[in-house]
């Protein structure tokens, strides 16, 4: 397998632009580069969240540069302003306004705390394609904080990085990879290719729990655990994912739902694409293991963070291999049982383009 970089993402899916309390209603832009395309993410003075092109349709100012005023967002160059539809409403000194005069708009969704932005064609836009993931909207009983790297690496390279979890015990010893590195990598792996996507649940029995898992549980030393790894793809750049554990003896394996105690958290994933070599990593960790302890959250936060810079590594490196010999195959192992229906479900995206984009050129 090797990336492909002539047909690198599909355009005709939501992706992940910004948190949404990343922008507030009438203030600043937030400019951001979206599969290599600029554009400016802002919130009206209503509180709607809109996506345009990040340049002005006058001079080429980016709009980032203006400020959100009551019709719309204004050129800081020459104070026209455009509506969310991305079309100009005002000429400052001017009763006419050029029927030309417009921006590129973005069809947006926003749900679950995400603002998502559809870059393709807004005609195939649908809002119902949107990932769900309803642990955002309960911060009561799944307490969590929102996270953002920008990390230097094809966004594919990250969605395989949650694809193929044995590289957990060598990267994470310290965190969540610590503990019975053979029975990490010799889990028993369940794998469901879905409509759009892959499905796969990761189990390790009676195995020694990695430090994380001891402090957020509480468990001594000596303790062993029945641990799980639950992790859904879907294409082209979300990945959500349920892990945690249980004490061995506790029969996580026959169900987890409804036991009290031991140490679980939900993850979210949203890589969305800046250029070929380089990509936003949205996360955030839900403390479901103890939403109710003062602390427990923040700490498990920084853990999360500290792991997750220590992936960065790995794969911006990662990346700099690739750059030095791109046209070189990647080998897949029996531990790849994921991630080849993951590569797959991306590349019929991109492939399903194909026709519509050769029609139009």
């Amino acid at each position: 397998m090797q990336l492909n970089t002539d047909k690198p993402w599909p355009h005709n899916a939501w992706y992940h632009a910004a948190w949404n309390s990343e922008v507030e209603a009438g203030g600043k832009p937030l400019a951001r580069m979206l599969l290599n395309e600029d554009v400016v993410i802002y919130r009206d003075v209503q509180g709607a969240a809109h996506v345009l092109e990040d340049r002005c349709c006058h001079r080429a100012t980016p709009l980032r540069l203006g400020e959100v005023v009551e019709d719309g967002i204004q050129c800081g160059y020459h104070g026209l302003i455009f509506d969310g539809d991305g079309k100009c409403v005002h000429v400052p000194g001017s009763d006419v306004i050029p029927s030309r005069a417009r921006v590129r708009s973005y069809p947006v969704v926003e749900k679950n705390e995400i603002i998502w932005a559809w870059m393709g064609d807004p005609a195939l836009a649908d809002e119902s394609r949107a990932v769900d993931f309803p642990w955002n909207d309960d911060h009561e009983n799944w307490p969590h904080i929102h996270e953002l790297l920008e990390i230097e690496c094809n966004y594919s390279l990250l969605i395989d990085n949650l694809m193929d979890l044995t590289h957990i015990p060598f990267i994470h010893r310290n965190t969540i990879g610590g503990g019975d590195q053979s029975g990490q990598v010799n889990a028993t792996m369940d794998v469901t290719p879905t409509a759009t996507g892959v499905h796969y649940i990761r189990w390790m029995l009676d195995i020694e729990p990695p430090p994380t898992y001891k402090k957020g549980a509480g468990w001594a030393d000596d303790q062993r655990c029945d641990r799980w790894q639950e992790f859904e793809y879907v294409a082209p750049a979300t990945v959500k994912q349920w892990t945690g554990a249980l004490e061995t003896g506790r029969d996580a394996y026959g169900s987890r739902d409804g036991k009290e105690g031991g140490f679980n958290l939900r993850l979210y994933h949203g890589v969305t694409p800046r250029t070929e070599t380089s990509c936003y990593y949205f996360f955030t960790a839900h403390n479901g293991y103890a939403p109710k302890a003062e602390g427990a959250t923040e700490k498990l936060n920084k853990d999360i963070v500290f792991t997750f810079h220590e992936d960065l590594a790995f794969l911006e490196n990662q990346q700099a291999c690739i750059g030095a010999a791109p046209g070189r195959e990647m080998v897949n192992t029996k531990h790849d049982v994921a991630l080849v229906p993951a590569q797959k479900a991306l590349e019929a995206m991109i492939d399903a383009e194909a026709p519509r984009k050769e029609a139009a050129e």
